[in-house]
């Protein structure tokens, strides 16, 4: 068994080998869900809670649908208008959802660690849906099988990972992962949305949009997130766009085959031209939310198998 965890927490965890068989389930998903009949049965009889403190269309819609498709019994949990919201503690939450015997539990939150500590407290495996300025893995694996699928390898590229790092989950993430498969990663920025700590990280710093693009295979542009800024960290979208925002020109510094990403969802004409955004022969952002839902029945299904494997063990120890 390749894969081994029992939670998907971050990315940081996870060995290379882990890394690529996930993508490699996802691959097979991708073509099953271009198909007529969308549905399989290996999730079938299992529970899967979604549990969103914070809001996200996307993420959410595309974990509800993998786990539709795999079989499974999917609830959505409002939790901004639930007991959080009447003083529950998250571990009160925890032991509420034990109780209820889930499966699959995916969990975003505000605060970096706390789907972590749920995961400590539950008897089901956690997904980690996006927490604080922590992780967001299945974004970054998500984006890890659209970059193999248009470059044919995932190793020894160059990558430009352009915006708002300081703020950004995703961010961490592809750093963690690119950096496992060996590509080289360059992180480019307003020195206002770069991370202290950043050149630790194994990768290279520069505010210098040209400079960041020169001869790269990917250019993965990330949103500012006005909602975790608490200051003055740009000075104007007009001057951010100027300066860090993607168009052709910028672009033209890339290698003539690079790929552009973006997370979603897109402050068009603030970090990337809206053109270019749309642009079928450079752009995969649409792909990304395609990989996705792929992504997250991978990971899903692997952890599926895990669980049930622990669980005939302990029932015959």
């Amino acid at each position: 068994m390749t894969f081994r965890a029992q939670h998907l927490l971050g990315i940081e965890p996870l060995a290379p080998a882990e890394i690529t068989a996930l993508l490699d389930r996802a691959d097979r998903y991708v073509a099953f869900n271009r198909g007529a009949a969308k549905h399989a049965d290996s999730l079938a009889g299992m529970t899967q809670v979604n549990m969103f403190f914070e809001p996200s269309t996307r993420t959410q819609a595309s974990f509800e649908l993998a786990g539709k498709r795999l079989g499974a019994d999917v609830m959505n949990m409002a939790m901004r208008a639930s007991s959080l919201n009447k003083g529950e503690t998250l571990i009160d939450t925890a032991m509420t959802l034990n109780a209820m015997h889930p499966d699959l539990l995916v969990v975003r939150h505000p605060n970096s660690g706390a789907v972590d500590l749920l995961a400590q407290k539950v008897t089901c495996a956690v997904l980690n849906a996006g927490d604080g300025r922590h992780e967001h893995p299945t974004q970054a694996l998500l984006d890890a099988l659209t970059i193999r699928r248009a470059k044919g390898r995932l190793h020894r590229l160059t990558v430009a990972i352009c915006g708002d790092i300081a703020h950004s989950r995703v961010a961490r993430s592809n750093i963690w992962l690119l950096g496992k498969m060996e590509n080289r990663i360059r992180l480019v920025g307003p020195p206002t949305l770069m991370p202290a700590a950043a050149a630790e990280l194994g990768v290279e710093v520069t505010d210098d949009m040209r400079a960041g693009l020169a001869d790269a295979d990917v250019v993965m542009m990330l949103r500012l997130q006005r909602e975790r800024m608490d200051g003055g960290f740009v000075p104007s979208e007009r001057e951010y766009y100027h300066r860090f925002g993607l168009d052709s020109d910028k672009l033209a510094h890339a290698k003539p085959d690079a790929i552009v990403m973006h997370p979603g969802p897109m402050n068009r004409g603030v970090e990337i031209d809206g053109t270019l955004a749309d642009d079928i022969n450079r752009s995969v952002i649409q792909e990304q939310v395609e990989m996705g839902v792929a992504v997250r029945m991978a990971a899903m299904e692997l952890l599926a198998e895990n669980l049930r494997a622990a669980r005939a063990e302990a029932a015959h120890g």
